[in-house]
């Protein structure tokens, strides 16, 4: 059952989102050669304790994986895709990048964002990797309108990530949001048609997050349960944004 939120709801999960980018913004200023993804993790805990909230993702467990995930924040490197794992092993160099993923809860609803940030200079092609992925999550929020469906939403992010010769990760999804870190409907980058293609209505609130291979589209778990890479092993980007469907339009609740 898909939750529309009130207008009051709405507001609180405002809340969270714009703690989530105060948060991001300041990981990724810290962002460059020589820095570890755990002193990114260090600033993230240390941040979400000041202001009051709960780490979403600390301690969250899913059936396949079998165990609680350690960390405050997802730190996915180069081939990482998702739920990679903060460590002071991970030391950034330049030409890596880095997708940090947060989610919190605060007073009673979550927030939940992404972004990809690149280390030093990086080629070319990974720049354009970066600016399609991003491209794609802003397309899809325009398409969050009273009215429209699911699959306007997805396949506005599999279009156009696919025209620019990238691949969709289809293993993983964006998911509905509210008092649940993941509510229903789940939201692919892609038009999955085994799944129901329901009319966006006002309050309905998806967290949209592409993730795009620079190679091919197939993934693989590394051995800690968690960790999805390219199989490939080409570079993966990950941009995650929580938007709300109002009578004025889309809402990015993970932004200014």
């Amino acid at each position: 059952m898909i939750v529309r939120k009130s207008p009051g709801e709405l507001e609180k999960m405002r809340a969270a989102g714009l703690l989530v980018y105060r948060i991001l913004n300041e990981l990724k200023g810290m962002v460059k050669e020589g820095v570890t993804t755990q002193d990114l993790e260090a600033t993230a805990e240390k941040l979400v304790a000041e202001a009051g909230a709960k780490a979403a993702f600390k301690g969250y467990t899913t059936p396949s994986a079998g165990s609680k995930y350690p960390f405050v924040l997802c730190t996915s490197v180069n081939e990482e895709i998702v739920h990679g794992m903060p460590s002071a092993k991970r030391v950034l160099k330049s030409g890596d990048i880095v997708s940090i993923d947060i989610g919190v809860q605060l007073n009673g609803y979550f927030g939940d964002s992404a972004l990809t940030v690149p280390v030093g200079e990086v080629p070319d092609e990974v720049r354009k990797l970066l600016q399609v992925t991003q491209e794609s999550l802003d397309l899809a929020i325009e398409k969050m309108q009273p009215g429209n469906r699911l699959f306007d939403v997805c396949g506005t992010i599999e279009r156009h990530v696919e025209s620019n010769g990238f691949s969709i990760v289809r293993e993983f999804v964006g998911h509905g949001i509210g008092t649940s870190l993941h509510e229903e409907p789940q939201v692919p980058n892609y038009v999955d048609r085994r799944n129901e293609n329901p009319r966006l209505k006002e309050g309905i609130v998806l967290a949209i997050e592409p993730m795009v291979a620079a190679g091919k589209p197939e993934s693989r778990m590394m051995p800690n349960r968690w960790t999805g890479v390219t199989k490939d092993g080409s570079f993966a980007a990950h941009f995650e944004h929580m938007v709300a469907v109002t009578g004025n339009g889309p809402w990015v609740l993970t932004r200014p």
